[in-house]
């Protein structure tokens, strides 16, 4: 409840996370973290302009850093806490993102991956999903503070015939059942090569909608992009303006 005296500064509020969104169009059913209901506490969303999702992923996000940058300081002036991206691929800009603002920048759940391999008994790795293995780098691994020390093993949905074409391609329809038992399939198979594996990162933003999918046929921990967007907005909602005068 508010009381007392208060102090503004900015035009709206109530948003702890910003999160910086890939110029797409294909479908964002809830689970994915550019659908608002996903969330039970509103985001604040910033558009990327002509930052295509396969220049991102594939292409190596080549001349988009100034826009993303420009994203991350509108964020800031609109007052939120934190600010997120909702393409995991775009950790290589953690630093410079980070350098750009005053608040704290999470670019990907990849950063995830140091805290769970702590969380697990000696011998065991991490595996980490994405939507395509073949572009996801050392570059990437070390924007994330993922070193050598850290085991990993990648499985990527680029094998597969609808999540990863849908969203590369930018496409407008997605067969919601298909991705789903692709994102089984796939993760058996990467249990099954790996059988040291602990737990499971998904690197993708828009991999969550499956991620209960992904517990229930491994057994394991699965982290996500929502996992982490939660978290911080649990430790930024009580300090969120207006604040006190």
């Amino acid at each position: 409840m508010t009381s007392g005296r208060v102090r503004g500064g900015v035009n709206q509020y109530g948003f702890s996370v910003g999160i910086l969104m890939l110029d797409t169009r294909f479908p964002r059913i809830p689970g994915d973290m550019g659908n608002a209901a996903t969330f039970p506490f509103p985001v604040r969303y910033e558009r990327v302009s002509g930052a295509d999702p396969d220049l991102v992923v594939r292409r190596g996000a080549a001349g988009l850093l100034p826009a993303f940058l420009e994203g991350a300081q509108r964020l800031e002036r609109e007052g939120v806490g934190a600010i997120t991206t909702n393409c995991g691929f775009l950790v290589k800009f953690q630093r410079e993102i980070a350098a750009s603002v005053r608040v704290p920048v999470f670019t990907s759940s990849l950063l995830l991956v140091p805290l769970v391999h702590r969380l697990l008994p000696p011998g065991r790795r991490v595996g980490i999903m994405t939507v395509n293995a073949g572009t996801l780098t050392a570059e990437h691994l070390a924007g994330a503070g993922i070193g050598g020390d850290i085991p990993i093993a990648v499985a990527g949905m680029e094998t597969e015939k609808e999540f990863t074409r849908v969203l590369l391609g930018n496409e407008l329809v997605l067969d919601v059942d298909v991705a789903r038992e692709e994102h089984v399939r796939v993760a058996r198979r990467l249990v099954a090569e790996h059988g040291d594996i602990g737990a499971v990162v998904l690197e993708c933003t828009n991999m969550p909608p499956y991620t209960a999918d992904i517990q229930r046929e491994t057994g394991l921990p699965v982290f996500d992009i929502v996992s982490l967007v939660t978290m911080v907005h649990a430790a930024l909602a009580a300090g969120q303006p207006p604040r006190p005068a």
